[in-house]
């Protein structure tokens, strides 16, 4: 029998949004995560606010929001907001119901500042690696450090000469005039983005272009792959090794471990750096050009053989960062919000690995 294609809306619905969420979809368990995670950020947030005046939006919902923004790959907070107001799924993962009200977009811009004075992303990336910890998925000998672009939202036009921004060459009108710099010397020293004044222009390697970035950076545990620091800075050139070496100091405890690196960071002072942080530098060697500083006696053992397919994995993170996490182009300006959002993203990637080596661990 044909059913009837009726248009009349039920009133009222008597299905809640938690049975509407299937029990093995993947959120279940990074909800479970982040709710504990929030739980114990709950004195830090009580430090956030006033006691007085008019109640505000949870801190929780707004960064349950952002990791759906992460996880989703939502491209901004206004589309955003336009998703938490008709997807059920995220209404439940941010703990909002069918009925309650989605607030307006600028409210993240509004708190954006709060966060920021409070280092909550670092905060929240703690947290989340003393979960992992706790469920014995963390190494505490084996790491590998690497680097990565992050491009500036800020155009090649931007970049004008710091004396006078009106001495480039320029045709056309409108806000996106055509500009021509062919025969311009455009360097750091002498240029600044308009746009974001802490952007540099920086070329990763031969062959590749310059453009306006940041540099991230990420300490990556060899045994199931899991970030356990990270670091924004400018881009420079030894910004990556000197990154490296402040986050191989931060590491805990005082036993001696080992660090996987591409070649980049075969130099004198950072394989030396490293052993007097007490680290076995796994560094890849560079011969090209040069002897490489890493001599014999660490590279004939089969540890750094290990060392030296493991760290390849640090890829993955990046690649998951720029793609998923959506930073392949910063959403936002300055070093200080860049590099908040950066460990947040990696806070995600964290949840997000973590999940699947749970599940696996499970019979």
């Amino acid at each position: 029998m044909r059913g009837t294609d009726n248009n009349q809306q039920a009133m009222f619905s008597y299905i809640s949004l938690e049975s509407r969420v299937p029990e093995d979809h993947p959120l279940r368990s990074i909800r479970r995560m982040v709710d504990q995670v929030l739980s114990d950020l709950g004195e830090k947030f009580g430090d956030m606010y006033s006691g007085t005046g008019r109640p505000s939006i949870p801190p929780e919902r707004l960064l349950r929001a952002l990791l759906i923004q992460v996880l989703y790959t939502i491209r901004s907070e206004r589309m955003l907001i336009e998703q938490l107001d008709y997807n059920m799924l995220f209404r439940w993962f941010v703990g909002l119901s069918m009925d309650d009200a989605v607030w307006d977009h600028s409210t993240f811009t509004k708190n954006r500042d709060r966060f920021l004075q409070s280092d909550l992303a670092a905060a929240f990336f703690s947290r989340v690696l003393h979960q992992a910890e706790r469920a014995g998925l963390l190494s505490d000998e084996h790491f590998t450090v690497d680097g990565t672009l992050i491009d500036a939202w800020a155009s090649m036009k931007s970049f004008r000469p710091r004396d006078d921004g009106r001495s480039f060459s320029s045709s056309g009108g409108g806000h996106n005039c055509s500009v021509d710099f062919h025969g311009e010397r455009r360097r750091n020293e002498t240029h600044v983005s308009t746009t974001d004044p802490e952007a540099r222009l920086y070329r990763k390697g031969k062959g590749k272009e310059a453009r306006l970035a940041f540099m991230g950076h990420a300490l990556m545990e060899n045994r199931n792959g899991l970030v356990v620091d990270t670091r924004l800075t400018l881009a420079a050139g030894k910004a990556e090794r000197e990154a490296a070496l402040e986050m191989v100091s931060d590491v805990p405890g005082g036993s001696r471990i080992t660090v996987g690196a591409d070649k980049g960071y075969d130099t004198r002072d950072f394989v030396n750096g490293l052993r007097g942080l007490s680290a076995t530098p796994h560094v890849a060697q560079n011969n090209t050009r040069r002897a490489s500083a890493v001599d014999n006696r660490t590279v004939r053992h089969e540890g750094y053989k290990l060392s030296q397919r493991a760290r390849k994995r640090v890829e993955e993170i990046f690649g998951w960062i720029k793609t998923v996490g959506n930073l392949g182009k910063a959403r936002h300006r300055g070093r200080e919000r860049v590099a908040w959002m950066f460990t947040f993203t990696a806070a995600a990637y964290n949840l997000v690995r973590m999940r699947n080596l749970l599940a696996e661990s499970i019979p």
